[in-house]
């Protein structure tokens, strides 16, 4: 009967990439940083919604756990917020408001104190 042959470094190194890229690439996706990557598609419709005399505009991501919102006050002012994987924050500066949206497309907001 033959000996077996041990299986060169440089084939345990290809099995290994071969199995961990993959994964990886599975859970970048699945939690969201390559969220901005995927196709058009794969995101929802844009939903309305005005938080604290701000009009918003809502999509989630139907493949990752992330959200897009776009946020404006008229033409005076606007901000984007951007969850993927994790809650995004962000702050106007014409009336002060702090916005945090969530991945699943929660958005809130509360006012902050005047700097007068």
């Amino acid at each position: 009967m033959p000996a077996l042959r041990r299986p060169s470094r440089a084939t345990t190194i290809c099995l290994i990439l071969a199995a961990v890229l993959p994964a990886a690439g599975v859970f970048a996706v699945q939690q969201g940083p390559a969220a901005g990557l995927l196709p058009q598609a794969t995101w929802g419709g844009w939903r309305s919604q005005e938080v604290l005399h701000w009009s918003a505009h809502i999509r989630v991501n139907a493949w990752a756990h992330a959200a897009e919102a776009e946020i404006h006050m008229g033409k005076a002012e606007s901000i984007t917020l951007k969850a993927y994987g994790g809650d995004a924050h962000g702050t106007t500066n014409m009336d002060p408001t702090a916005f945090t949206l969530t991945p699943d497309g929660k958005l809130t907001g509360h006012e902050l104190p005047s700097a007068d």
